[in-house]
């Protein structure tokens, strides 16, 4: 099969889309299958191409206003030119112009839709320019042959908001990796709450600063983001600054030790689709405490995660900790890429729109 996939980034980009891409992507790739991905994230004002993992990567110049929608619009005629070799073309993110690039290139090549959707955003910008592009979203959408949604409240959302249905596929993980962590030694003598993600005032890191006082314990923050010097002030306001350790960017292969240590992992962010990261703390056998809020309300279902709002966030954490996790198995990419190709091939067969 001919894949071409249609992205904002791919690595050494970092985040959970293009983690959830590269995946899809490599092993395609490794499975034989001729796999292309085209994003908007090259460096200055030419196009580049490169051979990444087996994936041919073509990376197009483009513009972020407000850090979103990353406007591409070479892509567009790169993914016209493309798409009348390929079996399938499949574009992630509707938060990102280049989904809607894909929609209007495809022609009459199959088109497959993950959007990652998560209703909103913590930017007065960004919330405007979505405002603004619901109508050509939501019609980006409703092109696509079939929408694949990363949890169960994503798909109602996309139900609620564009009227469409889409399958459930849950982002992937590499469970072994997580499972066989061994706690970082270097915080074996101390009991500590862990975050990781970026440093922004949405993901909520401020909420667990704030609960700190009552509570007999470290918070480890791996991650970094404009938003690091407002928390660092904040612990020096409530009197925890001793008991914070903010340790910027953390590489991947140095993230299983810290979440197999942390008495429990603690997400208070207000937007997110999925959430790798309590899956990840939960597979390294972390308990987890979730907000009330987003695609994390379906991780609050489960017996190791206890989801709050941040007013009840002490009490949450003090059940938390007492958790064993994981409590059900968590899904893994080998999982995710067979579901995945399965929606693929009944889509190239052209039977997906009358059997959903």
């Amino acid at each position: 099969m001919n894949v071409l996939y249609v992205t904002t980034r791919y690595p050494p980009h970092t985040g959970g889309v293009e983690a959830h891409v590269a995946e899809l992507a490599t092993r395609l790739a490794a499975a034989g299958h001729d796999v292309t991905v085209l994003t908007a994230d090259a460096e200055g004002l030419t196009r580049s191409a490169e051979y990444r993992d087996g994936v041919r990567v073509i990376r197009h110049p483009g513009v972020a206003p407000g850090g979103a929608f990353h406007v591409a619009p070479e892509i567009l005629a790169t993914v016209r030119r493309l798409a009348r070799g390929a079996d399938l073309v499949h574009a992630h993110n509707y938060h990102s112009l280049p989904l809607l690039f894909a929609a209007l290139g495809v022609a009459e090549t199959p088109f497959v839709a993950t959007p990652h959707y998560h209703g909103g955003s913590a930017s007065d910008l960004r919330d405007k320019l979505l405002s603004v592009y619901r109508a050509p979203g939501g019609w980006a959408l409703r092109r696509a042959d079939a929408r694949i949604a990363v949890s169960d409240w994503e798909r109602r959302r996309l139900a609620d908001d564009f009227g469409v249905e889409a399958t459930v596929i849950p982002n992937g993980l590499d469970v072994a990796r997580f499972a066989e962590a061994s706690p970082d030694p270097e915080w074996a003598d101390r009991t500590y709450l862990l975050s990781v993600g970026r440093l922004e005032e949405y993901k909520g890191v401020q909420h667990v600063i704030r609960a700190l006082p009552n509570l007999g314990c470290d918070l480890v923050v791996a991650g970094s983001g404009d938003y690091g010097p407002e928390l660092k002030r904040l612990a020096r306001e409530v009197g925890v600054e001793d008991r914070v350790h903010f340790l910027g960017f953390v590489a991947d292969e140095d993230l299983p030790g810290l979440y197999a240590g942390a008495a429990a992992f603690v997400t208070m962010s207000e937007f997110e689709a999925y959430g790798m990261t309590v899956a990840e703390a939960l597979a390294s056998g972390t308990p987890c405490v979730v907000r009330n809020a987003g695609a994390l309300v379906d991780w609050a279902d489960r017996d190791d995660c206890v989801g709050v709002d941040p007013a009840a966030l002490v009490s949450g954490i003090e059940r938390a900790v007492d958790l064993d996790a994981p409590a059900e198995p968590l899904p893994a990419w080998e999982s995710v890429v067979e579901r995945t190709t399965a929606v693929y091939d009944t889509v190239c067969r052209g039977g997906w729109n009358a059997a959903h």
